[in-house]
């Protein structure tokens, strides 16, 4: 077995539970960074997934938000302030169950911390001179496919002043129109829904 130190001590040596929270904080620190990098590229988490299983789509955004609570993101979040919290708190709190609800505490304190960032980034990032009905008879390109006959929401992209914006759309069309597909916006349904053709 590798002798590997930490601070001077033999990993071989610690505690199982030390060993644990040095596990958990490396393996949540690197998939973090590797998470930041991600995002930072500009590539994100969005996914869109055509099934044969009867859903038309699901598209699934990790934004940190509340409704993504209990998302991959914010499980590396708890487990990053868990097991920092256990190594760095080890050999200061003597009772381990106390220590263990010390680091789930704290493990929750980030997930919301994070939330809470997620959410003021992204209200940072809102472009409030833009106002939804200076979309209409504009053309657009079919983002998520918008089912027929408004039997269900799909997404647009369409560029207003020169920047680009994804809104919710659907369609009074018997068919389905595609990922891809060039539309034109017709009308504002709601806050955030476009009808198109």
């Amino acid at each position: 077995m590798i002798n590997t130190l930490f601070l001077g001590i033999s990993f071989e040596n610690m505690d199982g539970l030390l060993k644990a929270f040095w596990i958990i904080a490396l393996a949540a620190s690197l998939v973090f960074i590797i998470q930041t990098i991600i995002t930072f590229v500009g590539l994100g988490t969005d996914l869109d997934v055509d099934t044969d299983s009867g859903f038309d789509s699901v598209d699934t955004i990790d934004d940190g938000s509340m409704s993504g609570l209990f998302s991959f993101r914010n499980l590396i979040n708890f487990l990053l302030g868990y097991g920092w919290t256990g190594v760095l708190l080890f050999d200061n709190i003597s009772q381990k169950w106390v220590l263990q609800i010390v680091a789930v505490t704290v493990g929750l304190i980030f997930v919301l911390a994070f939330v809470f960032m997620f959410r003021q980034l992204m209200k940072l990032s809102h472009d409030g001179s833009f106002k939804l009905e200076e979309s209409v008879g504009l053309n657009a390109d079919v983002y998520l496919r918008i089912p027929a006959s408004r039997a269900g929401k799909g997404k647009v992209q369409v560029s207003v002043k020169g920047s680009v914006h994804e809104i919710d759309a659907v369609t009074d069309r018997e068919s389905m129109i595609q990922t891809g597909d060039n539309v034109k916006i017709i009308k504002v349904l709601a806050k955030d829904l476009l009808l198109v053709e």
